[in-house]
Formats: C-alpha cells, sequence, structure tokens
C-alpha cells in the first residue's frame, strides 16, 4: 500500500488517519476551552446614562396654618362687663387700693386656661369654666370675690407660703449651699447667690426665653437678676430702715432667705426702679415679652410667680 506525504514525511494511510484525527481532537478542545473563557468573562459595565438636566428646585410646603381661638365665643355681656373693669375696679385684692385688674390678666388668663383678651367672650368663658370647677357662680365674670379664690389658689402652690401658714420662718441654707452666680447674670453685675439647684434651673429657663423671644435675646439685662439670697440680717436692716417690716413688700420672713426666690428684671416704667411696686410699674411689667413668657413657661422650669410682684419668683425644685 503507498504511503501519503504529511509535513514532508512518508506516512501509510492508516497512520496518517490517525495524526488527522489527533490534530481535529486538540482544536474542537482549543475551541471549547476558548468558549468557556469568554463565557464566564464579566460583563462590561454599562455606560453612564446621560446627566438629566436639573430642573426647578421643588417649593417648600405652605406653614400649616395657624389655630385661631373662639375668642369671640361666649358670654358677650360677661366680655362686656369684664372690659369695663379690667382699668376700673375699684378694689384692694392685695390689702391696698388698686384701680382695675390688668396688671393681673397675664396670670389669670394662665389659669383659666385661654389666651383670649380678658376684654373677650372667649375669655369669659374659660373663666366661666374655672369658676364651674372652683363651685363658684359660673357667670364669667371678674370680680375681687373671684380674684380671692385664685389667689389662694395660685398662693398656696408655693411651698414657702404654706410653711408660713403653719407659722414656720424656714431657717436660712449653709453658706456651702448657695451658689455664685455670673456677673453677668447679676443686674448691672450685682453679685448674686441661690441655692445650686436654683441657679441651675434659673439658667436653662432663660437659655429657654432668649431662643423663644428675639426681644428677650435683644437685651442682655431683662432676666438677669438684681436680687437673690438675701440673709435674715440684711432683710431685718432693710424693712427697719424701709418702716415696712410686715407688708407686702417687706416682710420679717422673706421668701429670699431661703436662696430659692429671685427678683428678675423684666424692665421698668420711665422714672420707677426695677423692683418698685408702684401700680404703674407693676403694669408696665406685665405687659412686657418676658413676663408673659414667664407666665406661660416659667413652671415648666419649676418655677412659680408671686402674683403682686411680676418680678419675683420661687424655685420648687428643693423644700424652703
Amino acid at each position: 500500500m503507498g504511503r501519503a506525504l504529511v509535513g514532508g514525511v512518508r506516512l501509510k494511510p492508516s497512520e496518517a488517519l490517525r495524526f488527522l484525527g489527533g490534530l481535529a481532537a486538540i482544536f474542537l478542545a482549543l475551541g471549547f476551552v476558548v468558549l468557556r473563557v469568554t463565557s464566564c468573562a464579566p460583563n462590561p459595565p454599562p455606560k453612564p446614562a446621560p446627566a438629566a438636566r436639573p430642573g426647578p428646585a421643588p417649593r417648600p410646603a405652605p406653614p400649616p396654618a395657624a389655630p385661631t381661638p373662639a375668642c369671640d365665643s361666649g358670654p358677650a355681656a360677661a366680655g362686656q362687663a369684664n372690659a369695663a373693669s379690667l382699668r376700673a375696679l375699684a378694689w384692694a385684692p392685695f390689702d391696698r387700693p388698686e384701680i382695675g385688674w390688668a396688671t393681673y390678666a397675664p396670670l389669670i388668663a394662665r389659669e383659666v386656661h385661654t389666651r383670649c383678651g380678658p376684654d373677650t367672650p372667649g375669655f369669659a368663658a374659660a373663666l366661666a369654666a374655672w369658676q364651674a370647677d372652683q363651685l363658684l357662680p359660673a357667670d364669667g365674670i371678674m370680680n375681687a370675690a373671684v380674684f380671692t379664690r385664685m389667689r389662694g389658689v395660685l398662693e398656696t402652690r408655693r411651698p414657702f407660703v404654706r410653711l408660713t401658714a403653719q407659722h414656720v420662718c424656714p431657717a436660712p441654707p449653709a453658706a456651702e449651699a448657695l451658689a455664685q452666680a455670673a456677673p453677668e447674670e447679676g443686674y448691672a453685675a450685682k453679685p448674686i447667690q441661690l441655692r445650686a439647684g436654683a441657679l441651675a434651673a434659673y439658667r436653662r429657663m432663660v437659655a429657654a426665653a432668649r431662643a423663644d423671644v428675639p426681644a428677650i435675646a435683644a437685651d442682655p439685662r431683662i432676666l438677669s437678676i438684681f436680687s437673690g439670697f438675701r440673709s435674715p440680717a440684711d432683710d431685718d436692716a432693710r424693712c427697719a430702715a424701709q418702716h415696712n417690716c410686715q407688708g407686702i413688700a417687706r416682710a420679717t420672713c422673706s421668701a429670699h432667705r431661703t436662696g430659692l426666690a429671685m427678683d428678675l428684671y423684666l424692665g421698668q416704667a420711665p422714672g420707677y426702679r426695677p423692683d418698685d411696686s408702684a401700680d404703674a410699674n407693676r403694669l408696665f411689667m406685665a405687659q412686657t415679652p418676658a413676663y408673659r413668657w414667664l407666665v406661660l413657661n416659667a413652671d415648666r422650669f419649676g418655677f412659680l410667680p408671686y402674683p403682686y410682684e411680676p418680678w419675683h419668683w420661687e424655685w420648687t425644685g428643693e423644700a424652703p
């Protein structure tokens, strides 16, 4: 049998077939490997989409509508009576003649849970509800008898008043229990001492007031302290010098001896001192943003008012 020529070498036909079959098997194996490699390779990353053209900025949602108090709803006749007496009522709520009750209107409104003006039917309706709770005639009219009851409610919340009502005058705190206020916390840099807890609560309260009311933040004097702890000896000398040792303005047992009471600067009417108890000065203070903020918020920090003096506040976080 003849031989085939493969690559310059003569092979038998059977050898040539075996040689060609081997080459074919090699090519098939190589093709299978290439196919596996290309099929397992990761897909190329997609081309980034073209950037979208910026549209207009979304408009902010409108603020919710402020609730409108129903100050026009209520007993109209009672509202008219309160409007007439607001600056004309002749009375003596603290055993001294006064005209009108506008000085006490912010405290009264807070007590009866209304933000309506004292001359509105809505205020009269809130007052009537309070009167009913107190088992008083619920006519919605402010008068001396109603305020006497309200004064009792307000005053007996103060721990110091409850104590002195039992004929107990608390001893002053030990010197180490008192903390010194910073110079800027005293009115006109006056040195002020308070119990440490009372001073810390005062600082939290002032920070909140300044954050809430720009008019308070704008004047660093507002809510500064012009009287804090006063020793009994100092109070005795002061009331003796002023010939008023047991009155509404000076007392032989003052809350200031506890280190929990403080007198805050709220502003003053022209021609008056910050602590002048003249009716015109107290009315001026009662209308200031600082006093109105205190009436609504001071109790959150543990402070309660003395109704006659808008500047006087007592911390209730410790016993007197």
